[in-house]
């Protein structure tokens, strides 16, 4: 659940309405609500609970530093991809010594930059990423912390594009490798070989192949314990969340319908997962984003033009693909609703089918297909919901759009956590060459 609501027809975020955000700030908009991020983070928490743990929110999913300070707040850690991702962490208030440091391809510099910052560990992607750390440890005459990534050729059932734990994808060492690989690495002086981790995929609905992956992984993680004396078992991310609610009547909140009895809550993957867990005696790590903030957030869009072309029924707005690209990169579905709740609205009669578009030149800018929406018109806004992972972050500038705005709703406060992106700023990195002038 979270914490995005009607109430007597208007949508509220908390306990301020949408519509006087937008009046204030413009569109598009990205608004996240405080209680949701931190309701999600304490209910994968507790649910760890049974065991000594530590939960690294992912900031690939959302990197505004009042999104990580909100988190850093709660108690949270931070994966980290890139050295930039660690610096944000440090500008929010975060604490890198309770950072892991993903990814296939970490370079020297950042490699460097996460020693002198003291990260609790790197999760090595490869050997020769191993023997690269190991030469700048020696060099900067320090231990580097390491957990190497294990690819446990488990199918996640996810989207092709996001799944990373079968022996396709980029990510992690082959199962039947790492021992050895860990031979080889106690080898190494200036490695520390901290612990073990693993990630199968993002958005995960279902938790057999959460369990079918600690199953095979854990008596690895148990010999690995007894040879080297590892500390912890990270179990990577990728609990999944609902994207098509239903919207109900009144005053009531978007709850699962149809998908309500089967959505992987925390206490059902930590119910098949602690047994599992607990006996190895070691720290389990987690790396959630998505089930963090992905609920926590919407993208609100105003409606420029309805265009009927007797085939089609084009709502087109002022956000686009380079605002929110999980549509046009993986036909992803998202919730669109009106910021008013009109009397009726839920019946066919007063819908019509509807492609929601963008005003980028691409024919992959849209936010749904031949969708049934309440009818809308010119200055109406919508608001996309569950756009709180994988929305900002992944924005562009393309047909020199300046990035949205984003606020951070607490209660009955709202602060501007990003500016909107000046247009001059554009370009205020870049020179004509002399020779052109």
């Amino acid at each position: 659940m979270h914490d995005f609501s009607f109430k007597r027809g208007k949508l509220y975020c908390e306990n301020i309405s949408v519509a006087s955000l937008v009046k204030k700030h413009g569109s598009p908009l990205y608004i996240y609500s405080h209680a949701t991020l931190t309701r999600n983070f304490g209910l994968l928490d507790n649910a760890l609970s049974p065991v000594d743990h530590t939960l690294h929110f992912a900031v690939k999913a959302s990197s505004n530093l009042g999104v990580l300070r909100t988190l850093a707040n709660a108690g949270s850690g931070f994966d980290i991809v890139s050295g930039g991702e660690l610096q944000r962490v440090i500008a929010a208030g975060g604490d890198s010594t309770k950072c892991v440091f993903a990814g296939v391809g970490k370079t020297e510099e950042d490699i460097e930059l996460a020693l002198k910052k003291g990260i609790y560990a790197f999760s090595a992607e490869s050997e020769p990423e191993l023997v690269r750390i190991n030469k700048i440890a020696r060099r900067l005459k320090k231990k580097a912390p390491i957990a190497v990534r294990v690819n446990p050729n488990v199918d996640a059932k996810t989207h092709a594009k996001i799944t990373t734990g079968t022996y396709d994808n980029k990510f992690g060492i082959a199962f039947e490798e790492i021992e050895g690989v860990y031979e080889r690495a106690a080898r190494l002086k200036n490695l520390y070989l901290r612990g073990i981790q693993m990630h199968i995929g993002s958005q995960l609905t279902d938790v057999g192949p959460f369990e079918k992956a600690v199953r095979k992984v854990a008596p690895l993680a148990k010999r690995l314990t007894e040879k080297h004396g590892i500390e912890f078992f990270s179990l990577g991310g990728g609990v999944g969340i609902v994207y098509e609610p239903a919207l109900a009547s009144g005053d009531a909140k978007w709850w699962c319908s149809t998908k309500r009895k089967t959505l992987l809550t925390p206490a059902r993957y930590a119910a098949k997962l602690m047994p599992l867990l607990k006996p190895l005696g070691l720290r389990i790590l987690i790396e959630p984003g998505r089930f963090i903030a992905g609920n926590a957030g919407i993208l609100v869009t105003r409606v420029e033009y309805v265009k009927q072309t007797g085939v089609k029924n084009f709502v087109i707005v002022d956000a686009a693909m380079n605002d929110l690209a999980r549509p046009s990169l993986y036909d992803s579905y998202h919730e669109i609703v009106p910021l008013t709740q009109k009397p009726g609205d839920h019946l066919k009669k007063n819908q019509v089918s509807s492609d929601v578009v963008g005003p980028i030149c691409e024919s992959s800018d849209y936010f749904c297909k031949n969708r049934m929406l309440p009818k809308v018109g010119e200055s109406d806004f919508l608001a996309l919901l569950s756009a709180g992972a994988y929305g900002f972050v992944m924005a562009s500038n393309y047909n020199a759009r300046p990035y949205p705005a984003e606020v951070l709703v607490k209660g009955s406060r709202a602060e501007i956590v990003r500016k909107r992106q000046p247009v001059k700023q554009l370009w205020a990195s870049e020179t004509v060459p002399k020779w052109l002038k």
